[in-house]
């Protein structure tokens, strides 16, 4: 070492964790005391892993993740960025070619010890001894209470509010001076004396790593004399210049947990590093901090030339004449509050009061992508990681999926092979509950299922899911086969065995499939609420279609949902007699999702099916001890089917509305036949029978009974359309006299004509086949009758 540094003890560089200021600091120091080695606050266990930091595929944000052997829930990270003070000097100390080791309480104790509710904390917000997983929840209010900030009191004592801004004034923005040493000890000598006053400060549990520390120190003064050169958080310097013996701090640390451990390096993100992420130890702007770490000369013209060019990636207009008054507006801000330089509170207003024109609109995108940013580290291959993490790390590269902090939206076309194994790999890893992706709303109108659209983020908490998860298999198929299958069997309700199923269809998993319809067909034999029967049915039907996209042999899973379906037609009218209000409207959802999977279920193949739900609907729509608003439902969904005759739809509405039917079950029944969003306003619009109807019945109603139906109407019109509600307001307004004599039953409604015109349909099908994709082979001739599949689906849909 130095002069400076030998026969003075070791050298203790008490930092901030992920200060830029302390970074360039440390670097000075080693640079200047030259060190035989160096020891960083850290878990011991990482000694093994600290070479790979030199290894050109480690770019930080990274962090050191260690997790209990058999239970990798159980975890603790400790992050490191390019400007953190811990990762400048391991850094230092492998391009010297000097020992690094790690001498904080060793991850094995400490997770051990949090399982008791206890953790090693400490008072900077250290929560590197378990972030992510609470390090401190467990303290009581009244101890929290008594914790001492040392920033804060430092602030405070001289003359600042802001521990944050007198931080940066004293340390971040403070400029290279002649003696490398000086800024230690002067932070050393100020926690000394809040030491002295404060004693631990309310964090006892630091206690037992300072003792841990201090037994680390003497161990490597006995291998390298004086050449010691420690790197630790401030708070713990004037612990480790302590006198203590060696018996005193053993006396502290026996009788420890401890828990076998696992450790590896994984990637993090400067998001995480945030306090508004969680992490304990966390700084406000990591971004910002990243930029002045890194900026090699006017960190304030770097960084507003940053705000220009994020700006004008979002077309904002934002001209060099803005950076220019910008930079000035904040240093006049700066010399205005006495700052030695303009911080990020400075360059804040000026951006707000020169490139937003005062707007804090824009400011946020400033602090999403600049002041927090989402950099994301990483981590060489050679990194140990479990095998299930090695197999996803192989299919990302494969498929071209590299993991990323900024949220970003993918579209998959599952009928190319390699996005229908990316759609794969992402229901594989939500099976195992590895949130990379959510599933999301296509821009895309279709309603195909050859489509997927997927918004993916990568958290670094997805490494810890992922080694959970390999405890179901080695590889992502395997883990998700296995997990399916376990699921599956202590599936709580036919509907969750019925969903599983589905997922196992879109994930692609044949093992597990087998065993998910043997519990399925286990459990709808047992299973005798047609509630149950008809929440499962529409997963069930569901995943027949995705059969024919991803090549899936659905043949049992047809038979099974074909049986379900015969159980609910046989158990629906009587499940639908006696049911108050409430039941009822749930009914009504179950009667609707039924009514869309037989017609799927009819489209896939399963003849007779249809007919025999109308011969349901039927039924329901005429029994009167089902409820109105079932009732109701059932004769739309009729009507909508063509299963009514001329009229028919005229007489039930005459029914339900007479006066032998209560106020409230003819609103109720009203709610069912047009209520809901189902298009019930235009058929009212078309159909001026109904409409009047309706109008005649309303008028009817005396005003104690209005009263009381009024909710209940107005929740049914107001789903409507204002241009529909306009319409039927002048429709009623027009009365009978302005609307002309009412269509005879028979003949076509005004505004129609008697059939349809098939020229006129034909013609819209070129435009059709485009916006459905549907290929010109399948859907027959784009002229003719239309006598072809293809022609008749499209006219149905014209």
């Amino acid at each position: 070492m130095s002069e400076r540094g030998r026969g003075q003890g070791p050298l203790l560089l008490g930092v901030r964790h992920h200060g830029p200021g302390s970074a360039r600091a440390v670097r000075a120091a080693l640079d200047a005391a030259g060190p035989s080695v160096v020891l960083v606050e850290g878990p011991p266990e990482g000694d093994a892993l600290v070479a790979l930091a030199a290894d050109e595929g480690m770019v930080p944000p990274v962090a050191l993740l260690a997790h209990v052997v058999d239970e990798p829930g159980r975890s603790a990270f400790w992050p490191l960025a390019e400007f953190s003070p811990e990762w400048v000097a391991i850094r230092w100390a492998l391009e010297q070619d000097v020992p690094v080791r790690f001498i904080d309480l060793p991850a094995a104790h400490s997770l051990a010890l949090r399982d008791q509710g206890a953790t090693p904390d400490d008072p900077e917000g250290d929560g590197r001894q378990g972030e992510g997983q609470g390090g401190e929840q467990g303290e009581e209010d009244s101890r929290e209470a008594m914790r001492v900030d040392p920033l804060a009191v430092l602030a405070e004592t001289a003359g600042h509010d802001d521990p944050e801004r007198w931080w940066e004034d004293v340390i971040e923005h403070r400029g290279a001076s002649g003696d490398a040493f000086a800024p230690f000890e002067a932070l050393g000598e100020a926690m000394g004396a809040l030491r002295e006053e404060y004693g631990d400060g309310g964090h006892e549990r630091g206690l037992v790593r300072e003792a841990y520390m201090r037994l680390q120190l003497r161990t490597a003064q006995k291998e390298f004399g004086d050449g010691v050169a420690v790197v630790c958080g401030a708070w713990h310097v004037p612990a480790l210049r302590a006198k203590t013996t060696v018996a005193a701090d053993r006396a502290v640390l026996k009788g420890l947990p401890k828990a076998k451990v696992d450790m590896t390096w994984v990637p993090w993100t400067h998001r995480r590093l945030a306090r508004a992420g969680g992490y304990g130890a966390g700084i406000d702007s990591p971004g910002w901090y990243g930029h002045l770490f890194s900026a090699p000369d006017r960190p304030v013209e770097r960084w507003m030339t940053k705000v220009a060019g994020l700006f004008r990636d979002e077309d904002r207009i934002v001209s060099s004449a803005h950076v220019i008054e910008a930079v000035r507006l904040a240093e006049t801000l700066a010399a205005m509050r006495g700052r030695p330089l303009a911080g990020l509170t400075e360059t804040t207003d000026a951006v707000r009061a020169v490139m937003c024109e005062g707007s804090d609109v824009p400011l946020s995108l400033v602090h999403d992508r600049l002041v927090v940013g989402d950099v994301l580290g990483e981590v060489p291959d050679a990194a140990p990681a479990v095998p299930l993490q090695r197999d996803l790390t192989r299919l990302q590269r494969s498929l071209r999926l590299k993991p990323d902090s900024l949220e970003r939206e993918l579209e998959l076309d599952l009928r190319r092979e390699t996005d229908a194994a990316r759609s794969r790999l992402l229901h594989r890893l939500r099976l195992l509950d590895v949130g990379w992706g959510e599933r999301a709303r296509s821009m895309r109108a279709s309603t195909g299922t050859f489509r997927e659209t997927w918004r993916l983020r990568w958290e670094p908490e997805l490494s810890v899911r992922v080694a959970e998860a390999g405890v179901w298999g080695t590889t992502v198929l395997s883990a998700a086969t296995g997990r399916a299958e376990a699921d599956a069997i202590g599936a709580p309700a036919l509907a969750d065995v019925t969903a599983l199923a589905e997922r196992c269809l879109l994930a692609e998993l044949p093992d597990a499939l087998p065993v998910v319809m043997r519990v399925l067909a286990d459990r709808a034999a047992m299973d005798a609420d047609v509630g149950h029967l008809a929440q499962a049915l529409p997963a069930l039907v569901r995943s027949l279609r995705y059969g024919d996209v991803r090549g899936t042999d659905t043949q049992a899973l047809s038979e099974v949902a074909a049986g379900l379906a015969e159980r609910v037609f046989v158990g629906l009218p009587p499940a639908c007699a006696g049911l108050d209000g409430d039941a009822a409207a749930e009914m009504r959802g179950h009667v609707d999702a039924v009514h869309a999977a037989v017609g799927l279920l009819e489209d896939d193949g399963t003849a007779g099916q249809r007919g025999r739900w109308h011969s349901v609907l039927r039924v329901l729509a005429v029994r009167d001890s089902v409820a109105g608003v079932i009732r109701g439902r059932c004769a739309r969904l009729l009507l909508d089917d063509g299963q009514l005759a001329e009229g028919e739809a005229a007489r039930l509405m005459g029914l339900a509305l007479s006066p032998g039917t209560g106020p409230a079950e003819a609103a109720a029944w009203i709610e069912g036949f047009v209520g809901g969003g189902s298009g019930g306003g235009l058929l009212l619009v078309h159909d001026e029978r109904l409409l009047a109807l309706v109008d005649g019945w309303l008028t009817g109603v005396s005003a104690d009974a209005f009263t009381d139906v009024l909710p209940l109407l107005r929740r049914t019109f107001s789903a409507y359309e204002s241009g529909v509600r306009r319409t039927l307001g002048e429709l009623v307004r027009r009365g009978p006299a302005g609307a002309g004599p009412v269509a005879a039953v028979g003949t076509a409604p005004p505004g129609f004509a008697p059939g349809l015109d098939r020229v006129r349909a034909d013609a819209v099908l070129p435009v059709l086949r485009l916006l459905l994709g549907t290929d010109d082979a399948d859907a027959g001739s784009d002229s003719g009758t239309g006598s072809g599949r293809g022609d008749n689906d499209l006219v149905g849909v014209a």
